[in-house]
């Protein structure tokens, strides 16, 4: 399983990296693959539960801090795939080199 997400603090101001750095922590500290970009963090796993711990976890350390959060979040859910984010991407990228 694969999640994409975005945790955005709201009413704090504009500079919102250091809240969003919190919840890139919680991903970080989980042990499961992950990526982050401009836009959002992917986490893989194995489980729904595995990969919705670790979004709830991140989510609660912006929470702690703000007075309201924003969640965006997106799933891939393919039973017996692992590497995902990895193959995906190289799958594309294989695309891209054929000319």
């Amino acid at each position: 399983m694969i999640v994409a997400f975005s945790v955005s603090p709201l009413g704090v101001g504009e500079d919102v990296g250091e809240y969003v750095a919190e919840a890139v922590r919680v991903v970080r500290e989980s042990g499961l693959p992950n990526r982050t970009d401009a836009m959002f963090t992917t986490i893989e796993g194995e489980s729904w539960d595995e990969v919705m711990d670790v979004v709830k976890r991140a989510v609660a350390a912006v929470e702690a801090r703000a007075p309201r959060v924003s969640l965006v979040l997106k799933a891939d859910i393919r039973p017996g795939v692992t590497d995902g984010m990895t193959s995906k991407v190289a799958t594309v990228e294989r695309h891209l080199a054929v000319e």
